[in-house]
């Protein structure tokens, strides 16, 4: 049975709570358009104060999940996984809570309409009553909450998320929330009593208070720990990130709410707090990743599916949302901002068998690597990568997608013959790629047509195929580079791959395998039943309802992995592009060699096989029992 509070009234009505705003918002737009004045001007406030509310957590989701700003000041080094951001999805639901509280009190005592905008008095007013009454009322009440049958059935909720977050200080039960709204509201209402509330004062408490929670469940210290050497008793007065998450770590301390004063009263300080703040304020370099993913970014809306702007939209796989759009400009803003000075950043990482691997971003977007004069910029900003990597002692770094481009560096050749003593392995995960594309070929298949014939991938996926006496249909208008091709095949085997020019010579053939994009009027010479595997940067259009469209090369991580809470572009949670899971598999094979250049056809199943070793798994819808 469920204990009374301990769930929120409306929390199985999803996106549709926010109704629950519809009455205050109407009745400030009926007062604006059918009366002359504001007359319930306390509606308003309680709109604004929420969206300031929202927009202060928001604000500091974004700092914590800037790891290119706060790596090095991370307290628990562990990331976010899906189950924490799904469980703390709605962490907002006291401050609809809140509204409607306020709404009530506003109705019963109209008088509040009436506060003036500023009373110095309040302030002071409010300071004492939340010194003497708010602090240790919490501080008693939330030792209390710790109690057995209390934490089991109203505070675990608070404390299931491992890793704090600002989003975690909204994580509570209904009960606990009440409380919170008992500990903000009793110096508003003294002052306001005593006659010295003021419009100011609410804003200034009500926002202030959700800023320390805040600070206090932000995993990243922001309070210089020399402030404290200059300033000793401030360390009582004002808690950090590092002392609340020892609350977290070490559940019988610091249970104040702001004023480490009170756990110093009541023995509950912890003593380990001055100590670990003072370590990790001024920890200069982190933890050294084993992998790294070199991304870059695909486009202007794509480019707000990163968790640092919004991390429950990062967290599934990206799709065009209506309110993305009117960010837009903004966003364009930043990217020419990025395109003058930014560097390569860091973005999200996740731990796989007690290995760091981290995804860093070349601060370009996709339409950029087709600016000619952008090339040389572009293959800096990968060799800085590349060069840091290796300094700073990474094992392996996979190029993505664009920045293997064959036209752009050779698929990573470039950097490698430019730099031949690197330490750390260039990866262009294309060998996996080819494998994962291969595998979700049926066995039964005869014939294959093929577009990006003379691609790097083409090339290996048409050798592959015709040793498996598969015959593939080339489409390229170069008879050179298809003979070049032809003459690597087996002389058993050459016949099994045709040059043709046009897709009419396709109209018979029902698995097509895309390597250039392809235009819907293209497409429509496959005959119904086609399915259109792709290896193409964007994917083709879904055109053909009469045909099935595979996704592109894509790979599960293993179960074990720890931390992970981003979705890469559209993939599903958990999966990984083929060529970051190239890189995956190369670091715990341990490989030395670069996977650059040409692909090893020779190597495309032992890839595959040592992936499905590691407990990488295929995604595709196709059928991999009858696979090739």
């Amino acid at each position: 049975m469920v204990a009374p509070l301990s769930t929120w009234p409306w929390e199985n009505l999803g996106i549709f709570k926010y109704m629950l705003y519809g009455p205050i918002a109407a009745k400030v737009l009926y007062s604006w358009i059918y009366e002359d004045t504001l007359k319930d001007l306390w509606c308003l406030h309680i709109l604004v104060i929420c969206a300031l509310r929202g927009l202060i957590h928001q604000l500091w989701s974004s700092y914590n999940n800037m790891l290119f700003l706060t790596r090095n000041r991370r307290i628990k080094q562990q990331g976010i996984d899906f189950k924490q951001i799904d469980r703390e999805w709605d962490w907002d639901n006291f401050i609809i809570l809140q509204a409607l509280l306020a709404s009530m009190a506003c109705m019963i005592f109209p008088s509040l309409d009436g506060l003036p905008l500023v009373n110095p008095k309040g302030f002071i007013t409010l300071l004492l009553l939340h010194v003497t009454i708010s602090e240790p009322l919490y501080y008693w009440a939330h030792r209390f909450l710790h109690e057995s049958y209390l934490f089991t059935h109203y505070h675990s909720l608070h404390h299931s998320s491992p890793v704090p977050h600002p989003f975690t200080a909204g994580h509570a039960t209904l009960l606990e929330h009440l409380i919170l709204c008992i500990v903000i509201g009793i110096p508003m209402t003294g002052s306001i009593l005593m006659g010295y509330g003021s419009t100011s004062m609410i804003y200034g408490y009500v926002l202030a208070f959700d800023f320390l929670r805040c600070l206090g469940h932000s995993n990243v210290e922001v309070v210089p720990h020399e402030i404290f050497n200059k300033l000793p008793f401030l360390r009582y007065l004002v808690y950090t990130p590092t002392y609340h998450s020892l609350h977290h770590t070490d559940m019988e301390t610091n249970f104040c709410l702001f004023m480490p004063l009170f756990d110093a009263m009541g023995n509950t300080l912890n003593g380990n707090s001055w100590q670990l703040h003072k370590k990790i304020s001024s920890a200069k370099e982190g933890r050294v990743p084993d992998f790294v993913f070199l991304a870059h970014v695909v486009d202007v809306i794509s480019a707000m599916h990163v968790p640092f702007v919004f991390r429950s939209f990062a967290s599934i796989p990206f799709s065009t949302r209506i309110f993305l759009l009117p960010m837009w400009p903004e966003t364009f803003m930043v990217m020419l901002m990025m395109w003058a000075w930014s560097k390569t950043f860091l973005l999200t990482f996740y731990n796989l068998r007690g290995r760091l691997h981290q995804t860093w971003v070349v601060p370009r977007f996709g339409f950029q690597y087709f600016l000619p004069f952008a090339t040389g910029g572009i293959n800096r900003r990968i060799e800085e990568a590349i060069l840091r990597a290796d300094r700073i002692g990474v094992k392996v770094i996979s190029l993505a997608a664009l920045n293997k481009n064959e036209a752009l560096n050779g698929g990573g050749t470039l950097f490698v013959d430019k730099h031949p003593d690197l330490k750390v392995r260039v990866v262009h995960g294309n060998t996996l790629t080819a494998a994962v594309i291969l595998n979700e070929i049926p066995k039964d298949v005869k014939e294959v047509f093929l577009t990006g014939a003379t691609s790097k991938l083409g090339r290996a996926i048409a050798l592959y195929l015709c040793r498996k006496r598969v015959r593939v249909l080339m489409l390229t208008l170069s008879t050179e580079r298809f003979q070049k091709i032809q003459k690597e095949a087996p002389a058993d085997c050459q016949d099994y791959l045709v040059q043709v020019t046009k897709y009419q010579a396709a109209q018979n053939c029902k698995t097509w395998i895309v390597g250039k994009w392809i235009t819907p009027r293209e497409q429509s010479w496959a005959p119904s039943g086609t399915h259109f595997h792709q290896f193409v940067v964007p994917p083709i259009l879904a055109f053909r309802r009469d045909c099935t469209y595979g996704d592109l090369a894509a790979m599960r991580l293993a179960d074990d992995v720890e931390g992970l809470g981003y979705c890469e572009y559209t993939m599903e949670r958990g999966v990984v592009h083929a060529c970051h899971a190239g890189g995956v598999v190369h670091q715990l094979e341990g490989w030395t060699h670069h996977e650059v250049g040409a692909i090893d056809v020779d190597r495309i199943d032992l890839v595959w096989e040592a992936a499905l070793k590691h407990g990488l798994r295929p995604v595709s819808s196709v059928n991999k029992k009858d696979s090739l």
